[in-house]
């Protein structure tokens, strides 16, 4: 018999990530004035961040008012008892719904507008806030330049998310609290990919070391984008979106409004060691470099960076793509936006959505790569697709061979666990299933005026003010609704998986250049859903979702 939840232990986590989240919103207190929040090509902040700062402190109030509600229903909980994985599993999945509630509430409280005149939803608030906190980078914000619709100190708040996320909030709160063998079960319940467990003796060593990294390479970019020319604001906020491989800008052109070389060159080398395994970085420092070059993931990783960026180069070169003139040009622009999806980060400094087909099509599939595990890095990790590789390469010598026993091994050293073969074609199952379900729920409701085109011919034809003629115009709107659903396809697949693997933007109405505005609220809520199951282990927001799984069975 499966036992009940430790429904005290659960509220008394939960009320403890809830006060977290609140106290970590005075952060974004400071830029609500204008000496704090001077942007490089943009002036201070505007009176509106008044209304922002109240904005904040209401969303203060309301995360120490849910924090401390929880840590009173779970007063009967005694700390030193174990943390099963059924309740690590809880916390991490209700920890990061919570997240993204509570981390909505500034935008709404603010008064933030997605447009002119266009106030935003909570849906769409929640979007925003998963998408920071996932280190996804999508947003629903059709204009960053004007401070009355996006005020400053929400601009902070909302790269400031990407800092809180980027190592995952639970590994903070492990890395700050401890919270021993608790502890252990909580960051295998919310970091995916098969290397980290049992990466160090104790788990609260192993968030420390992540965080200080992690904290350190914050740091050193800052102060490094600031030399080249950044204002403080700028850089603070580009420096949280780079090392969590998020992507949020302060301006709508992203890093291509520097216009600047230099900082692209610098983002492009900290982009790769945020999708860096953290532990592989550390055991070089102490180690030597040696440690990096024998990793067989991190091989991998620089191989598959080169390789197609040497492809993207040639082949947009060939076919006279736009930013592709000369090699300098050609090899700054293919190995940013290379690097820039391939580690989930989503920075933007050319419109890759109009390259060649080859171009588009390989950052397509790079989506579903990602980092390196152990790193900020979203997306399916490196490690699973060696992983994969070496796997169906075993199946298919014994297919002719089937007296070699053969073990799985990885960098040389065999691999003791006996599940993992099973758990990642699993893994693989999962995530095919999970974007094909998504990409037809969203080609089937997702309305075709979000590609720009109407339903109703006859209302068509108003809308491009002609006069009325029934068979012309039924045949003019087949042909405009025949290209519509052509680019239904592949923009509601790349939107799906640039949420799913936590890239940001895609192809389409959702390309460098565009956001997801324009979907539906419902469109936006599945959105939601996919930027959480790519950042947290899976099986910790699915099982939210299993009735079994919160009763005795």
């Amino acid at each position: 018999m499966a036992s009940l939840l430790n429904y005290p232990l659960l509220f008394r986590f939960l009320g403890t990530i809830c006060l977290l989240i609140g106290g970590s919103m005075a952060f974004s207190l400071p830029f609500a004035y204008p000496g704090f929040a001077e942007r490089t090509h943009l002036p201070p902040a505007a009176e509106v961040e008044t209304r922002a700062m109240y904005g904040l402190l209401a969303s203060m109030m309301v995360c120490f008012t849910v924090g401390l509600i929880f840590r009173f229903l779970g007063r009967s909980y005694r700390p030193g008892g174990n943390l099963f994985r059924k309740e690590a599993m809880a916390i991490v999945g209700l920890s990061w719904v919570g997240a993204t509630v509570l981390g909505a509430l500034p935008y709404y409280f603010s008064g933030t507008q997605t447009a002119a005149d266009m106030p935003i939803t909570f849906i769409e608030a929640m979007f925003e806030s998963q998408s920071g906190f996932s280190t996804t980078g999508a947003t629903i914000l059709t204009d960053l330049n004007t401070p009355e619709l996006v005020p400053h100190c929400i601009l902070f708040w909302r790269s400031w998310t990407h800092f809180l996320g980027g190592l995952g909030i639970v590994v903070l709160f492990v890395a700050i609290l401890g919270q021993g063998s608790a502890g252990k079960a909580m960051m295998r319940a919310e970091m995916p990919g098969p290397t980290k467990d049992g990466s160090m003796p104790r788990m609260q060593h192993t968030a420390l070391v992540f965080a200080a990294i992690y904290v350190g390479l914050n740091v050193v970019l800052t102060i490094v984008y600031w030399l080249e020319g950044m204002s403080t604001f700028d850089a603070l906020c580009h420096a949280f979106g780079t090392m969590a491989t998020g992507g949020f800008s302060t301006y709508n052109r992203s890093l291509g409004g520097f216009d600047s070389p230099l900082i692209e060159t610098t983002t492009i080398a900290f982009m790769v060691l945020a999708g860096t395994n953290f532990t592989l970085m550390y055991l070089t420092l102490i180690g030597g470099w040696r440690k990096l070059v024998r990793d067989v993931e991190f091989r991998t990783y620089g191989g598959i960076i080169a390789v197609v960026t040497l492809g993207v180069v040639f082949f947009g070169m060939r076919a006279g793509d736009e930013g592709f003139e000369n090699y300098p040009s050609a090899l700054r622009n293919g190995c940013f936006q290379v690097v820039s999806v391939l580690t989930t980060t989503g920075y933007g400094t050319a419109d890759f959505d109009t390259w060649n087909n080859f171009g588009r099509g390989i950052l397509l599939l790079l989506m579903f790569v990602g980092g390196c595990a152990g790193s900020t890095g979203g997306g399916m990790k490196v490690i699973r697709h060696v992983l994969f590789y070496k796997i169906l390469r075993l199946e298919m010598e014994r297919a002719h061979r089937p007296r070699v026993i053969r073990p799985l091994r990885v960098s040389g050293q065999p691999v003791d666990d006996p599940q993992l073969a099973h758990n990642i074609l699993l893994y693989f199952c999962l995530v095919l299933a999970i974007f094909v379900v998504s990409w037809l729920a969203l080609v089937t409701f997702e309305p075709t005026s979000t590609w720009g085109v109407i339903e109703s011919p006859i209302a068509h034809a108003a809308e491009l003010g002609v006069e009325h003629d029934p068979e012309a115009h039924k045949e003019l709107h087949r042909e405009l609704l025949k290209g519509t659903l052509d680019d239904k396809l592949l923009d509601s697949a790349s939107a799906v998986a640039a949420t799913l693997n936590n890239i940001g933007p895609g192809l389409g109405v959702v390309g460098a250049t565009r956001n997801y505005a324009g979907f539906s609220q419902g469109a936006k809520l599945l959105f939601v859903w996919l930027m959480m199951l790519g950042r947290v282990e899976i099986f910790s927001v699915l099982l939210l979702f299993v009735p079994s799984f919160w009763r005795r069975v």
